[in-house]
């Protein structure tokens, strides 16, 4: 099935920018449209994948699965605990 190409995007660029796209394009045996479209897809597929994962050093993400085990101080939470249940049917 061909998806059909119903958009166009206008890029303003240097001319050694232009004659490394050309460039590059030429050795993949692709269009320069083809090749920005390609490039940019992928740029922009990497960066959202990024944005939905949390980067941190091992030592912080162990504090973090560390502190998992310990419970924090809460006598609200204790309180309510201590409260009579009324058990219904």
């Amino acid at each position: 099935m061909a998806i059909t190409k119903t958009r166009r995007v206008e890029l303003r660029t240097d001319p050694a920018t232009d004659d490394l796209i050309t460039e590059a394009a030429g050795l993949l045996q692709v269009a320069k449209s083809a090749f920005v479209a390609n490039a940019a897809r992928q740029a922009a597929e990497r960066i959202i994948a990024r944005s939905n994962v949390t980067l941190m050093s091992p030592e912080v993400f162990d504090a973090m699965m560390q502190s998992l085990d310990v419970p924090d101080d809460s006598p609200e939470l204790a309180k309510v605990a201590r409260l009579p249940r009324l058990i219904t049917r």
